[in-house]
């Protein structure tokens, strides 16, 4: 699953004016990606507010992006949630043939143990579709520490890279160090990228990402062939905007800046919200300064 490297996308849902899904953005939003460098793109992940999505929604942007994408670049489907048995159903039912993978968010609001959060990706591992696990503790409640990713890691060569976006670096770093051959590891939090890639790790699934791929794709090729300083030029030109995108939520952030760039309306669906008026102007200032 070597395909899987490099900057990864977690796409936006665009809405219109009255909150349906607005499929021409997403088409250009899609080729915005293709066309300047994005390796591959994550399909209904929380950045795309799937939690808001209905059934028939969900299908019909899996079949958009599907034949917008037309086999050029790897796509990721996300498939998770709090109900083991369900998530395996739902992932045995779903037709991935189209799909190179599984992101699937460790359990939320219930705050399995690390047996439970072990006992969970096994039981999604016995489906034998590729499968990344993605540990997000701000989200989730709950942090899958390192020995339990290793433990799975070591078991079940179908769960064969995690997203990590735990907010203690160290925890990557001791995944990279001692994770077994053919599994990997990409960074859940742009802002760590550059230093994960360079210590080894896969790249990143991001958000900031789908703003400017070309940028981004660009700082993890260089971060792979070890050109730290040009890499870091692109990461401090960056990480400003990085954490603008973030500081009120997510995807309020990433939709403001893609909105100025003409790509997508600024629309979210409750309970998010866009971003203030004082955050949008920030970003604003900074996208001049990129």
């Amino acid at each position: 699953m070597s395909i899987l490297k490099g900057l990864g996308v977690a796409l936006v849902t665009p809405f219109n004016e009255d909150l349906s899904i607005d499929f021409n953005s997403l088409t250009k939003l899609i080729n915005h990606n293709i066309e300047n460098g994005t390796d591959y793109l994550v399909v209904l992940g929380t950045t795309a507010e799937a939690a808001t999505l209905s059934g028939d929604e969900k299908k019909q942007i899996i079949a958009h992006i599907i034949k917008v994408n037309a086999k050029r670049i790897p796509l990721v489907l996300g498939i998770g949630g709090n109900n083991t048995l369900e998530v395996k159903k739902q992932i045995e039912e779903t037709d991935l043939s189209e799909f190179a993978a599984i992101l699937s968010v460790s359990p939320y609001y219930n705050k399995p143990n690390q047996e439970g959060l072990y006992q969970h990706y096994k039981m999604l591992a016995s489906t034998g579709k590729n499968i990344i696990i993605y540990n997000v503790p701000s989200r989730t409640g709950q942090n899958i520490e390192a020995e339990t990713t290793l433990r799975l890691a070591n078991e079940f060569p179908n769960l064969f890279l995690i997203k990590e976006a735990a907010p203690n670096i160290l925890q990557y770093f001791d995944i990279l160090r001692k994770k077994p051959e053919g599994f990997n590891l990409v960074s859940g939090d742009d802002e760590f990228t550059l230093p994960v890639t360079l210590a080894g790790g896969a790249g990143v699934i991001s958000v900031i990402g789908q703003a400017y791929p070309k940028e981004f794709s660009t700082m993890v090729k260089l971060g792979f062939e070890k050109k730290v300083d040009e890499a870091y030029n692109i990461h401090n030109r960056l990480v400003e905007m990085t954490r603008l995108i973030f500081a009120e939520g997510n995807p309020g952030g990433i939709k403001a800046v893609l909105s100025e760039m003409g790509i997508i309306q600024n629309y979210l669906r409750l309970p998010l919200i866009p971003a203030s008026e004082g955050l949008h102007a920030k970003i604003k200032a900074e996208m001049k300064n990129i």
